[in-house]
């Protein structure tokens, strides 16, 4: 798998270096899917995580989290070179409407650890 880099601010990156492979690979297409949102790409407009239609229009409780949980999980084990999710935890402040995830996902090329979702912002990737 061979996946170009992006930069801070999801661009692509030309110089040196600019194609992550194995892992890296894996980790950046799963940041890539979880920042295309439902509708946005016109090549498929039905592909993309639903953030405004399902997810943002949900308020708190257990049920709403789990809907947001199998949204998410169904989004990064759709992932290219995704074997299963080993692990995955997730958070809600109904207060703040702070939603986090963090889990461990196995793939061709090793485990990846702790991709974490901070309201959709930030996708973090450890190995």
């Amino acid at each position: 798998m061979k996946y170009r880099t992006l930069d801070q601010y999801g661009d692509y990156t030309f110089g040196r270096r600019v194609f992550y492979t194995g892992r890296e690979a894996v980790a950046q297409a799963i940041i890539t899917r979880m920042r295309l949102l439902y509708g946005e790409w016109w090549e498929n407009l039905d592909d993309g995580l639903p953030l405004f239609e399902r997810i943002l229009s949900v308020y708190g409780g257990e049920v709403a989290r789990s809907a947001v949980d199998l949204l998410i999980s169904e989004r990064i084990q759709g992932t290219q070179n995704v074997r299963q999710m080993v692990r995955y935890e997730s958070s809600f402040d109904p207060v703040t409407r702070n939603y986090s995830a963090t889990c461990t996902v196995n793939t061709a090329f090793g485990e990846i650890y702790l991709i974490t979702l901070d309201n959709f912002r930030n996708v973090e990737v450890k190995f």
